[in-house]
């Protein structure tokens, strides 16, 4: 299946990020106020969704195998995800929760949040059982990271013409985000290195300590007082139709291209095991040929 479709994906996908990419520097308008520096945003905003969307991946994999280890810790997380599911999507439509919710952000939208995060959980750990999840988790990681250093990279060069800095050390955006980065970082330096048994465990919990400034970093700009503008879909921003739509297609190319990576590094990481596997087989049977060998040789 791999061989099929994979060389058919990739070119739609290299089509799909060629048409993006010129959608986002000759058709998009020019920013009244930025001018044309603004159009990174066509890449540093869609990374940084992309590496949110990989890292929470790796947050879902990451419990779920956790859980997985235990039949009655599996089933006791699977009812607290589904009344955590239920309480977020009833809960915004009262109007004490509404109240709350940042200016811009619709009741509508975060029930349907909360639902789509309970619906993915349950498909992870359908299409994903066992130490797959392990390989899912690790894959969407690294992935992860590329595209958090690309917000890193291109955040400081949009910075510096606008703002006048490359980087504003007490912006809470900057910060959180620099955080996010070192914790998965760490996470992956930890898998890489330790030899340990409880690496796995030890990394998925290093996991889902680290997705907790995911949402610090989303929502650092409705609750804190930043140099970034307020968000661009949602919470009191605004953006032209064609700027939103064009964003909206670089996100789509981006989405497709870690999908693609996202792939291949699993298929590779998952082939690589069953060599691991293989060969520590191997090394066990070679003691018991050696035996056998000797044994005829006393004869």
């Amino acid at each position: 299946m791999t061989s099929k479709w994979f060389p058919i994906l990739a070119v739609l996908t290299g089509f799909l990020l060629g048409y993006a990419f010129y959608e986002a520097m000759f058709v998009a308008p020019t920013d009244a106020l930025q001018g044309d520096v603004y159009r990174i945003i066509y890449y540093h905003v869609p990374s940084a969704w992309t590496a949110f969307l990989l890292f929470f991946i790796n947050f879902v994999a990451s419990v779920q195998f956790l859980a997985s280890a235990n039949p009655s810790t599996k089933r006791v997380v699977n009812w607290v995800v589904s009344v955590l599911g239920l309480i977020g999507f009833v809960a915004p439509f009262f109007p004490q929760v509404g109240a709350l919710l940042p200016t811009g952000m619709y009741p509508s939208s975060v029930a349907t949040t909360a639902l789509l995060i309970v619906g993915l959980y349950f498909l992870v750990g359908k299409v994903f059982p066992g130490e797959k999840l392990d390989i899912l988790a690790l894959t969407a990681a690294e992935v992860g990271v590329v595209f958090c250093t690309v917000v890193l990279v291109t955040g400081p060069i949009w910075a510096r013409p606008v703002w006048g800095i490359w980087w504003a050390p007490g912006d809470i955006r900057l910060t959180s985000t620099l955080v996010l980065w070192l914790i998965y970082v760490s996470y992956l330096v930890l898998r890489r290195f330790s030899d340990s048994a409880q690496t796995q465990k030890l990394a998925a919990v290093l996991a889902v300590f680290g997705a907790l400034d995911v949402p610090l970093v989303y929502f650092s700009i409705w609750f804190f007082r930043t140099q970034h503008p307020q968000p661009v879909i949602g919470g009191g921003g605004s953006i032209a139709p064609k700027m939103l739509q064009v964003l909206l297609l670089n996100w789509t190319a981006f989405l497709c291209f870690a999908f693609l990576i996202c792939w291949a590094r699993y298929q590779l990481e998952k082939m690589r095991r069953e060599v691991d596997e293989a060969e520590a087989m191997e090394s066990l049977r070679e003691p018991d040929v050696a035996k056998v060998s000797m044994g005829r040789g006393v004869k």
